[in-house]
């Protein structure tokens, strides 16, 4: 499955230029601040907006060709869309919501098939109920049902979890994380939050005032200090494949491995061998000279700096090889550090330094990975 998208569209004050494609199954992030587009694209792909000028290509097949004069009306472009804020039938039972869109797909799935949705969402008790009783959660859980019981090829969903408090993000996000690992579908996913994006996201799209600025693997594009949206104050940082090792005798902490070295976080919960990600934020890792002895943080890891790039401000962007590779290999796994320029310049670092990266284990979010990484 596969999405490719180039189009031109002038709204308001904003000149959208967007151009990226979708090769595989899994989250793709659209990343970017208020106002940059997101939601224009999505509506585009979903045939809720004609563009001005473009194409968009849906598995081979144009949904919408500016010069060809191609525009598929929405229900014919087989695209699922989950709104902000649900949007469900108000007089409809939940169970009359889910299978709205299934009654009216060209291609529905089988009833065992949506019984599978029903209970991979786990909104099976909530059939007979009508939606004004339901929580946030529930709510989008439903939404997401709809959408998927209609069969999509893709799958867009435009920033779930932002009218949601932080209790109903955390009851939703395990069974977006349980969507990605187990359906084959490629899902867009809209955000501005990059704790959503380094939990979720394969890949990520970045936007800055209506323009395409980057797009790649999320291990790669959340270090990168380049890209305006990505280089705020408190958003710059590390996503790193792990896996788990072990634990101490009282559950209280998991031991992982990364590029051979050993990582402590608080207990996940998994058995020795899962696979998990972990999201380490520039501004929770230190920067040491020597080993410091005596300390509390868990995390005392030989580095190496690898570059030193400098902000609008007075901090610093550091980053740290996390094993020196052996010159055939591939490239260390990186950590990325923020500190003040005052502290850089007392410590008297520069690239090439052997130094330690210092991180306290409640800084770092592990997340299971169902599939791998």
């Amino acid at each position: 499955m596969s999405i490719a998208i180039d189009i031109r569209h002038k709204i308001g004050a904003l000149d959208l230029h967007a151009a990226f494609d979708i090769a595989e199954p899994g989250i793709t992030a659209l990343f970017g601040p208020s106002g940059s587009g997101k939601t224009t694209i999505i509506n585009a792909i979903a045939g809720l907006l004609r563009p001005d000028h473009g194409r968009i290509v849906i598995h081979d097949r144009a949904v919408f060709d500016r010069e060809r004069h191609i525009n598929l009306a929405p229900r014919k472009r087989r695209v699922g869309y989950v709104f902000q804020d649900a949007r469900l039938f108000p007089h409809l039972s939940v169970k009359a919501n889910l299978f709205y869109g299934h009654k009216r797909s060209d291609s529905p799935l089988t009833r065992s098939a949506c019984d599978d949705v029903i209970a991979m969402l786990g909104i099976g008790d909530l059939l007979s109920r009508r939606p004004n009783l339901l929580s946030g959660g529930e709510k989008q859980r439903v939404s997401l049902g709809r959408a998927l019981l209609a069969n999509p090829e893709i799958l867009l969903l435009d920033e779930p979890l932002s009218a949601l408090d932080q209790a109903r993000k955390n009851e939703i996000l395990p069974y977006l994380e349980h969507l990605r690992d187990t359906q084959h579908l490629p899902i867009l996913y809209v955000s501005h939050a990059i704790d959503e994006v380094a939990r979720l996201a394969d890949q990520m799209v970045v936007m800055e005032d209506g323009k395409t600025l980057a797009r790649g693997s999320v291990f790669d594009m959340l270090g990168r200090t380049d890209l305006g949206p990505l280089a705020g104050q408190f958003d710059t940082g590390t996503v790193l494949p792990a896996k788990v090792v072990s634990r101490d005798p009282k559950s209280i902490v998991s031991f992982l491995e990364c590029s051979g070295q050993r990582f402590v976080v608080p207990f996940l919960g998994k058995r020795s061998g899962s696979l998990v990600r972990l999201h380490i934020r520039a501004r929770d890792v230190m920067i040491a000279r020597a080993a410091p002895p005596g300390i509390s943080a868990n995390n005392i890891l030989p580095t190496r700096i690898m570059d030193i790039a400098g902000n609008s401000g007075d901090t610093l962007d550091i980053t740290l090889g996390l094993g020196h590779g052996d010159g055939d290999g591939p490239p260390p796994r990186t950590l990325h550090a923020r500190i003040t320029a005052w502290s850089a310049a007392r410590l008297k670092l520069a690239i090439g330094q052997d130094v330690f990266a210092v991180i306290k284990s409640v800084t770092v979010d592990g997340h299971m990975r169902q599939d791998g990484l």
